[in-house]
């Protein structure tokens, strides 16, 4: 059975809609309108209507992107900026959203992953020290910070 196709009026409406209820970035949209059968120059045009009305922004995607990540999911700088490219963010778009994270939030964020991790393991041993860093590495976060939060929970559990 063939759909019908879907008209720009009509995908317009159903964009709107899907962006007054989440952020969404041009390059979700863009895809959504190739599942749908518009490409070129209509979609570029339903896509600059959907941005000249502020309905979709990539910056105010990115920066909500960034919070969400960091706060909520426990991700570090590495996996959210390569989340973002994928998205097809601009990278001067990343730099300025990633301005979003507190440091202070981020290092806490990084400790408790590492303090639940190591929390089952015993970590006067190098092969689970070495498991909690292979974890924080895996979950995106600087190298130099998953050594210093490691040194900080060992200095603060030692017998």
């Amino acid at each position: 059975m063939q759909r019908r196709p879907i008209t720009t009026e009509n995908a317009i409406a159903r964009l709107e809609a899907l962006c007054a209820r989440a952020e969404h970035c041009s390059f979700e949209l863009s895809t959504k309108l190739r599942g749908w059968g518009i490409t070129g120059a209509s979609a570029e045009k339903i896509i600059n209507h959907l941005i000249d009305n502020r309905f979709v922004d990539d910056l105010r995607f990115a920066q909500s992107f960034v919070r969400d990540r960091y706060r909520f999911s426990g991700h570090g700088r590495r996996k959210i900026i390569l989340a973002l490219i994928a998205k097809h963010i601009p990278r001067d778009i990343i730099d300025t959203a990633l301005e979003e994270i507190d440091d202070e939030i981020y290092f806490d964020n990084l400790c408790h992953i590492i303090n639940r991790k190591a929390s089952s393991l015993n970590m006067s041993l190098f092969e689970d020290r070495n498991k909690v860093y292979r974890y924080a590495i895996g979950r995106g976060f600087e190298s130099s910070l998953i050594v210093r939060a490691l040194k900080l929970y060992i200095s603060n559990n030692q017998e």
